[in-house]
């Protein structure tokens, strides 16, 4: 039996549920521990949850003396997740399973410039050939989570004057989606957001309580998670640290402000500074990169310049990671986090990059917020956003049991 979602259930069966998606697989006799409760209560819940196709038995566990117990797990065939993760160059979709293990991905360049019709419709596209090839009918859908990159007023699943974006400004992504997997639950979220859930739940470190992911890409952004749950805020747009002013007389942020982090150290910000340097003289290998680029440099130039020993490359990486730095140890000495997890696309410029960061973080925070700090690249590199968009949705699909 294949439920229909939101299920109701008893307060008795909801903890079980979550009991369950929290540790995998646990017997009834991991249930009367954890609760409490007889066996005899225990019995009757599971076996209501198995009736209801929530539940089912999958095996023998290891004996502890006795009779080796049944170990219980949600059922494997109730359905399958959506994973959307849309980046400002690319787009990451994933199917996972109800466990939210992926079963299926894949990665394409996009332009979040576009209409939002085309790059959701793309999506829609890759997301039905995962369903041919998996032989999946789209009524198995249920639930879709979503990253975008800009502001996103989390109630209502829409984006806010999203800078990078504006063709998508209070466009109804749930609605959108939801004519081509009606069945599915629909949750949006900010990139930087679902990529610090993905770190939560599948990243080399668990139960970590208090983090903040920073991404470093086409914009900066951070997740911060508290008390081992993510903080939104009350709007859904805490963590936007890309436009905290680090120089009021720098240059025009895409927000309309002037110095923005975002504006002096991101990918773009980057980019610019290469260009400087390449047509001033200052780099023959960036100045011989732009020309067989037409004119043009990016982050992944400056990149390939540094490990090439180019000493203006080295510099201009630097100085962002610095600039970031400085701008998260207000955040150290705010929020004293354990670890800071780096990640997108410009993340990835090497050890002078995180150096510069720890460096400037280590000079401006506290000695008591520093002690234990540790801040490195996260461990899932580019699928930290795949991960949390499943989890995204995941998460979301346990609230409606009730």
């Amino acid at each position: 039996m294949v439920p229909v979602f939101p299920t109701v259930l008893t307060p008795q069966q909801t903890k079980i549920i979550r009991m369950l998606w929290r540790n995998g697989r646990v017997s009834r006799m991991d249930i009367a521990r954890t609760t409490g409760w007889s066996r005899a209560k225990v019995s009757i819940e599971v076996s209501a949850l198995i009736e209801k196709g929530l539940m089912e038995e999958i095996g023998e566990g290891q004996s502890l003396g006795g009779r080796r117990p049944q170990i219980l797990s949600i059922n494997s065939r109730l359905g399958y997740l959506i994973g959307m993760d849309i980046g400002a160059t690319s787009i990451d979709i994933a199917l996972a399973n109800i466990h939210g293990e992926i079963l299926a991905k894949h990665s394409e360049p996009a332009d979040v410039r576009d209409a939002p019709e085309d790059v959701l419709g793309r999506c829609i596209t890759l997301g039905k050939e995962f369903l041919l090839e998996k032989n999946i009918h789209t009524k198995q859908i249920l639930a879709i989570g979503v990253g975008v990159p800009g502001p996103v007023d989390f109630s209502a699943g829409v984006l806010v004057a999203p800078p990078l974006m504006p063709l998508w400004e209070k466009y109804p992504i749930r609605t959108f989606l939801r004519t081509a997997f009606p069945q599915a639950v629909v949750v949006v979220d900010n990139d930087v957001n679902i990529m610090a859930i993905g770190e939560m739940h599948a990243g080399a470190l668990n139960n970590l309580q208090h983090f903040i992911f920073v991404k470093v890409g086409t914009g900066i952004g951070s997740g911060i998670v508290s008390s081992g749950t993510l903080h939104r805020g009350a709007d859904g747009c805490a963590g936007d640290i890309g436009h905290i002013c680090i120089d009021k007389n720098g240059p025009l942020c895409r927000c309309g402000n002037l110095g923005c982090l975002e504006a002096v150290a991101a990918g773009p910000a980057i980019a610019d500074y290469a260009m400087q340097a390449a047509i001033g003289g200052k780099s023959s290998i960036l100045e011989r990169r732009m020309n067989a680029n037409g004119g043009r440099l990016t982050a992944v130039d400056v990149q390939a310049a540094m490990r090439e020993g180019d000493r203006a490359a080295v510099e201009i990486i630097q100085t962002s990671g610095r600039l970031i730095g400085e701008a998260l140890a207000s955040l150290v000495n705010f929020f004293n986090p354990s670890h800071i997890f780096l990640g997108g696309g410009v993340s990835n410029l090497g050890n002078p990059f995180l150096s510069a960061i720890r460096q400037a973080v280590l000079q401006r925070s506290l000695p008591l917020a520093t002690r234990r700090l540790v801040i490195e690249y996260s461990s899932l590199a580019n699928e930290a956003g795949i991960h949390g968009a499943v989890h995204l949705a995941l998460d979301h699909l346990l609230e409606r049991i009730e």
